[in-house]
């Protein structure tokens, strides 16, 4: 099935030849398809007195399948603004959390905020390639459990330092929390079931059409053609919007890349 097949090196090329592929494929079958239909029509069929009945077929299809691929291509799209949303509210909790460390005394202080800037910068260097390959990353968990060690080992002596503590262990929770929402997305994807309706649909597209008689074959091949094309973008738009840490268009680490460089490191 789609869902359980290896796509990761489509995502690794260029996003004007993988759109090309997947065009490309879909235009092959429909007209391939449809010439290879077209003299057994006649014989199974007859001539072109039946074209107006497998016509309302073709439109009521088409406007079921339409809908259907429509839902599932908000639902794609939503699921990859929430990936986003979380991706900056991940580089929000640690903006926070690095805000509140930093008042920390010394030698904690120091400590914490290097562990932190380290953690950091492992997610844009390391993390995200991983991530951008398929991989779901587990580089950055031995500096999170050496901050987490760090911070609850702190004893805060004034009641300054006490509430400055606890609003850093609640931001230390979102941070984790965060982390955790991003690396189940890593994985995520359309359930295969999805990818059956989706495909199978083309397919069976595909095949109302070659049921036309139409006397000019180019004409025939042409508009075939032109609704493949139509249905192989708008599957190559779920397919990128399927992993949204993949591909030219994939979710990046902006946000956390702003972070390390405004507020962990911030110009003069």
């Amino acid at each position: 099935m789609l869902a359980t097949l290896n796509l990761h090196w489509l995502h690794s090329l260029p996003q004007w030849e993988f759109s090309l592929i997947v065009v490309i494929s879909f235009v092959a079958v429909a007209v391939g398809g449809q010439v290879a239909m077209r003299p057994l029509l006649r014989r199974w069929f007859g001539g072109r007195e039946y074209n107006e009945i497998v016509g309302h077929y073709l439109s009521a299809f088409g406007v079921l399948y339409g809908i259907t691929l429509g839902l599932i291509s908000v639902g794609a799209w939503e699921n990859y603004g929430d990936v986003e949303s979380k991706v900056s509210a991940e580089a929000a909790a640690i903006a926070s959390l690095y805000r509140n460390v930093d008042f920390y005394p010394e030698p904690v202080r120091t400590e914490l905020t290097g562990l932190l800037r380290s953690y950091t910068r492992q997610i844009i260097d390391v993390s995200w390639p991983e991530m951008q390959r398929g991989i779901v990353p587990r580089g950055g968990h031995p500096l999170i459990m050496g901050f987490q060690k760090t911070l609850v080992a702190y004893e805060p002596r004034t009641e300054g330092q006490k509430a400055l503590h606890q609003e850093s262990l609640y931001r230390f929770g979102q941070v984790i929390e965060c982390r955790r929402l991003r690396v189940d997305c890593v994985e995520g994807r359309l359930p295969t079931i999805l990818w059956v309706v989706v495909l199978a649909g083309s397919f069976m597209s595909f095949v109302l059409t070659w049921l036309l008689v139409v006397e000019n074959h180019f004409l025939h091949d042409l508009l075939t053609a032109i609704m493949a094309v139509l249905l192989a973008l708008l599957i190559f738009f779920l397919i990128t919007l399927d992993l949204p840490f993949q591909g030219q268009h994939s979710v990046g680490p902006d946000s956390i890349e702003l972070v390390y460089d405004q507020v962990m490191n911030p110009h003069p």
